[in-house]
């Protein structure tokens, strides 16, 4: 027995097999108008290009400025990791004789015992590393030369650093207790002294002594040296020894601090802001309130120089919204152009039966073309200028597919309301009036 539920069915499926062949001849239609848009645009070439020019400027800027915009934010967060985001340090620093005698009488520096002090009395420090620095003379190997320096490190240095080792091991407690000679070589020293590639188990002299290389550090690259006044990526170019090794066997220059640098790693999810100002408070306090250290909090130079980069991606935004929005006009201007050309096409168009919706949509769609070809224009354009910033200004970039999505998508959008109105003034046009005009 049939159902009173299949006649529904059958008017349904009817109904949608309907709905989908209006579908389909509405497709085929704007396709057909998107081939006379081509076919229209085509007769005009010089016209087309120059109005294309805002367009592929516009977008092509955009592009260009969010891959430069990324690629500076990746490459700073590279810089901040060699530094140790969650890391504070603090530097002694450099005065000449008659300043630096001044301070001596009243403080000695930087020293272990601040290290010691903060770590016990502070409770978001979590370790503590010193480092002090060696006045390099000589520097040279049975196979080569160089002209780094040589640092000494206590072994919490590398753990509060990124650097991993290409070779060997690092320090160890029974160097420091045993006054040991060995050295971990940064990647370009180990290429200097060693261009065989055979550092680990061999002797190196620095200055008067011979040290046993027993590690070579794998640095992460970072293309600029620089960040925000913070001299990075020296480590390549740097001897490691144990710090009680370079306290004992080696002179000092006199009235210089016993440690050049203590770097403090905080625990997790520490203020480094509130944690510079109580380290900076205890050191005031040991140091007779001398201004005798620097201190650099990189969390902070983080935040600097996202804000930076925010202001320029907004210039550079504004900027490539302008190119844009002239492209934009541009399309405007060409669309109302092509109205008055071809002002009898359309009334012979509306003599023979379309009807404004059809005119309206015959213009949309030429409008959106433009924008459409400015776009992929664009992105060819963008892509190209970005490799050219990169190559002549040693930028970093990095492609982002949001970019280009973004920019493409704005300039649609751009094309496609600066033809409205060019549309809706040829859909308007009356018929008679048109077909008399000259």
């Amino acid at each position: 027995m049939r159902t009173t539920t299949e006649p529904a069915r059958a008017i349904s499926s009817m109904a949608g097999k309907h709905h989908l062949s209006v579908l389909r001849s509405d497709l085929r239609a704007l396709l057909v108008t998107f081939r006379e848009a081509l076919a229209e645009l085509s007769q005009h070439k010089l016209r087309t290009l120059l109005t294309l020019l805002g367009m592929i400027f516009g977008v092509g800027a955009v592009i260009a400025m969010l891959n430069i915009g990324k690629g500076a934010e990746q490459e700073a967060l590279r810089m901040i990791e060699t530094m140790g985001l969650n890391n504070l340090i603090v530097k002694s620093t450099d005065l000449d004789n008659e300043d630096l005698y001044e301070q001596r009488k009243q403080t000695s520096g930087l020293s272990l015992r601040d290290a010691e002090a903060a770590l016990s009395t502070l409770p978001f420090i979590k370790s503590v590393a010193a480092q002090r620095a060696i006045d390099t003379y000589a520097v040279f190997s049975a196979t080569g030369k160089s002209t780094a320096t040589a640092t000494g490190v206590t072994p919490e240095y590398f753990q509060l650093t990124p650097f991993q080792l290409a070779g060997g091991r690092l320090f160890e407690d029974q160097d420091t207790q045993n006054l040991t000679q060995v050295a971990v070589l940064g990647e370009e020293v180990a290429r200097q002294l060693f261009p065989a590639g055979n550092a680990l188990g061999n002797q190196i002299k620095i200055n008067h002594l011979w040290f046993e290389v027993v590690g070579v550090l794998d640095s992460p690259f970072v293309q600029d040296s620089n960040f925000e006044g913070v001299q990075l990526g020296s480590e390549r170019e740097q001897i490691f020894i144990p710090f009680a090794t370079a306290t004992q066997r080696f002179s000092q220059k006199k009235l210089a601090p016993e440690v050049t640098e203590l770097k403090f790693e905080l625990i997790p999810e520490s203020d480094a802001q509130q944690a510079a100002r109580a380290i900076a408070h205890l050191l005031d306090r040991r140091h007779n309130n001398v201004d005798d250290y620097e201190l650099v909090v990189p969390a902070a130079l983080m935040a600097q120089k996202m804000e930076t980069q925010t202001i320029f991606n907004i210039v550079m935004s504004c900027v490539a919204g302008i190119s844009l929005l002239v492209g934009g006009i541009g399309i405007m201007n060409i669309m109302l152009a092509t109205v008055l050309e071809r002002t009898r096409e359309i009334g012979l168009l509306r003599a023979v039966g379309a009807t404004q919706k059809d005119i309206r949509n015959q213009y949309l769609v030429e409008s959106f073309t433009i924008a459409i070809l400015g776009g992929l224009l664009g992105i060819i354009f963008g892509v190209i200028l970005s490799e050219i910033i990169a190559l002549y200004a040693g930028w970093a970039i990095s492609w982002s597919l949001q970019a280009i999505l973004l920019s493409f998508t704005v300039c649609a959008v751009i094309g496609l309301l600066f033809g409205v109105y060019p549309a809706v003034k040829a859909s308007r046009l009356n018929p008679i009036e048109a077909l008399q005009s000259d």
